[in-house]
């Protein structure tokens, strides 16, 4: 079901700031295999992984954090952010500082150390052409989504993005109103104060999403969607962010266990490698799925094997995958070490799992290239 009106929204005022890349060769994601995965957190929970640029590992859960400055090998203690901490993770790669955004209720938790302190700070969401997105009007949902991006490239580079969802008039989420719902994005030009409510992404019922900056920058948009049976949706933005047009399903990549409705939230990156485009995704792979009860209704049934694909072509093909827990399994989003750290070359997968079911526990996995490529060379996929 797709929104066929869309209009442009404008632009939030403040100072467009100049990117720094975080280019790597793609040798930094080579050598010898690695993967390793641990258990982080009990329960389920909303999901984040980033990395700060002193290359500490970050994995947080509701309100707390848990760092890992070994590259993911071993992590300390979990410590608390703060008491009302929450929603939605974006690392200002200008400014060096982490910011947990809760956009529904009009505040954030501020880091300028790489996640040792904290401090809470009030934030303005003003709402798209609809009037859908802050606080007073109609509200929305930030946390089950992956990690935002500074903008790397093209004219608005500085610019924070992260996606989120425009729930129903009262922030519902009961089955009547997910029809109704959609992803969205929001954007701040000022480092993080103010906060734009984009236009739709053009699908209705979906929620749930993870954008992606390409080097020609344009932005890819991952979509969950749980009115129908289908794989993932998928969409573009030439603009920044602003606006979101021409989306598609998949052929390749699945939203959740198929053979349901009810998709699942799956992580989505860009690689930080010189001269190519190469994204990594990461959901269910399993036809294990059943329909709920009612059209947009929910059901875990079937959650199982999750698995990162690989894209060299800019999400074009994805002609490489990997298992990574052969299991009950559920949300993921991924994250990207930086050059010159204890995490450089390596990728970050951080899930609900267990031996059980699903939301026994949250697991970060930690691997390369040559682990999800498996024997095969890279240089035959970035030459195709």
């Amino acid at each position: 079901m797709l929104l066929r009106v869309l209009l442009p929204v404008l632009v939030v005022g403040g100072t467009l700031l100049s990117g720094a890349s975080r280019a790597a060769p793609a040798e930094s994601f080579l050598g010898g295999a690695v993967f390793l995965n641990q258990r982080l957190f009990p329960g389920r929970g909303a999901l984040d992984v980033l990395v700060a640029r002193n290359g500490s590992v970050l994995a947080f859960h509701r309100n707390t954090l848990r760092e890992s400055t070994d590259g993911g090998a071993t992590w300390g203690a979990a410590r608390e952010i703060g008491r009302d901490a929450g929603g939605k993770t974006v690392y200002n790669e200008i400014k060096g500082e982490i910011l947990y955004v809760r956009a529904d209720k009009g505040y954030l938790w501020k880091s300028r150390d790489d996640g040792r302190t904290w401090s809470r700070e009030t934030i303005q969401v003003r709402p798209n052409r609809f009037g859908h997105g802050s606080p007073d009007t109609v509200p929305l949902s930030v946390g089950a989504f992956q990690p935002g991006i500074t903008l790397q490239f093209g004219p608005r580079k500085g610019r924070l993005l992260m996606a989120t969802r425009v729930m129903g008039p009262t922030g519902s989420n009961d089955v009547e109103w997910r029809p109704y719902h959609y992803n969205a994005a929001i954007f701040s030009d000022d480092g993080g104060a103010t906060w734009q409510v984009s236009a739709p992404f053009p699908v209705l019922g979906s929620g749930e999403g993870a954008l992606a900056e390409l080097s020609d920058g344009r932005i890819l948009y991952s979509s969950r969607e749980h009115m129908s049976v289908g794989n993932r949706y998928f969409g573009w933005s030439h603009d920044g962010g602003e606006l979101w047009l021409s989306p598609w399903q998949s052929d390749t990549l699945p939203d959740g266990a198929r053979g349901t409705s009810y998709g699942c939230m799956g992580g989505l990156i860009r690689l930080p490698i010189e001269g190519a485009d190469v994204l990594l995704y990461s959901n269910l792979d399993t036809s294990a799925g059943i329909m709920p009860k009612k059209v947009g209704g929910s059901t875990s049934a079937g959650r199982e094997k999750i698995t990162v694909w690989a894209s060299f072509d800019g999400g074009k093909t994805w002609p490489v995958k990997r298992l990574v827990h052969d299991g009950p399994s559920a949300y993921s989003n991924l994250g990207v070490g930086r050059a010159g750290t204890p995490s450089e070359g390596r990728i970050f997968l951080n899930y609900e799992g267990g031996d059980k079911h699903c939301y026994e526990a949250v697991y970060v996995a930690t691997f390369n290239l040559t682990w999800l490529l498996n024997g095969r060379e890279l240089r035959d996929f970035l030459q195709r």
